[in-house]
């Protein structure tokens, strides 16, 4: 199927070690689970679930040190086209681990090594470069130490003159920084509820909140469309051609890792391939229900995303 181009960029990425215990408590030696390794972070798991999608795309990442090349191997073996940036020091790694017992799972992640304005500098230019005319370049996940906040806005404007999209799903202060804005150089911005109201500086509790919220930033030109996801009770797009809201699927869940980057992962291949709007997040809310039913760091499997986009509910919303 005919889709743009997608460049993926992770500038703090992790390897993920995940395993398990028959209870997680203090003060003892844990015996767990054989554990299992995978290449993560926000860009990387992009990559990862679009190519479990069916879809292709190309990943820059951030990689130093012998966990970098492991990483880096891991990656290519999975079918992945990587473009490498060396990172200033060892890639860091993270730990899942789940409490049999309690059925609870407990989520480890270690800081990035610290950036120099040089760094930033060549993260900048590498992938303006790399960024392809018409094409989507989708920046997720979260910035490493030394990296400033207005990375974001700074690749918003380096690719301007290039004719790529940006698709930017970020947290905290970088968060903010792109939410200020009022130039339109982000294509689509994606954020949780919880980061939703604290932008907002009130509650969101129902679905005309979170949408009056989504779409006045639209209106400010934060974003030509701005997605929060609401957990549960499913997503929300607000764009100048509409507002949607997707049904999250009833579907047991076994771990929420990665759940949030296989939703951009499905959003971005469908505006990829061109599809309208409601569409695409749709495939965006499908791939999330697919992954949640997925052990540990194992994203959404093709089978599953197929069968819950047949499914799919959209809805229009008029607020």
């Amino acid at each position: 199927m005919d889709q743009a181009p997608i460049l993926t960029i992770t500038l703090n990425p992790a390897l993920d070690i995940s395993t398990s215990a028959a209870r997680v408590v203090p003060d003892v030696k844990l015996r767990c689970e054989a554990p299992t390794f995978d290449p993560g972070g926000g860009g990387i798991n992009v990559s990862r679930a679009i190519r479990n999608m069916g879809g292709d795309s190309t990943a820059l990442v951030a990689l130093g040190g012998s966990t970098g090349q492991r990483m880096a191997g891991m990656l290519e073996a999975a079918g992945i086209r990587l473009l490498t940036l060396p990172a200033p020091g060892e890639t860091r790694q993270s730990l899942t681990a789940d409490d049999r017992a309690a059925r609870q799972q407990f989520r480890f992640v270690m800081p990035g090594p610290e950036w120099s304005d040089a760094d930033v500098a060549r993260a900048l230019e590498l992938a303006t470069r790399s960024a392809t005319k018409g094409g989507l370049v989708v920046l997720s996940g979260s910035n490493p130490p030394g990296v400033p906040a207005s990375f974001a806005a700074m690749l918003a404007e380096s690719l301007q003159g290039h004719g790529a999209r940006l698709i930017v799903d970020t947290s905290g202060e970088a968060l903010a920084t792109v939410a200020t804005a009022r130039d339109r150089r982000v294509e689509i911005l994606r954020m949780d509820d919880e980061e939703a109201e604290g932008l907002a500086g009130r509650s969101l509790p129902y679905r005309a909140d979170t949408a009056g919220f989504a779409a006045s930033l639209v209106a400010s030109g934060a974003a030509r469309g701005v997605i929060v996801a609401r957990g549960r009770d499913g997503n929300i797009i607000a764009t100048d051609e509409g507002i949607w809201h997707a049904e999250a699927a009833r579907v047991p869940i076994v771990s929420k890792v990665g759940a949030g980057d296989s939703f951009l992962a499905g959003f971005t291949l469908g505006y990829a391939r061109g599809w309208p709007v409601a569409d695409a997040l749709g495939l965006a809310a499908a791939a999330a229900s697919a992954t949640v039913q997925t052990p540990a760091t194992e994203l959404c499997r093709a089978e599953d995303v197929e069968r819950l986009f047949a499914a799919r509910m959209i809805t229009e919303m008029r607020v």
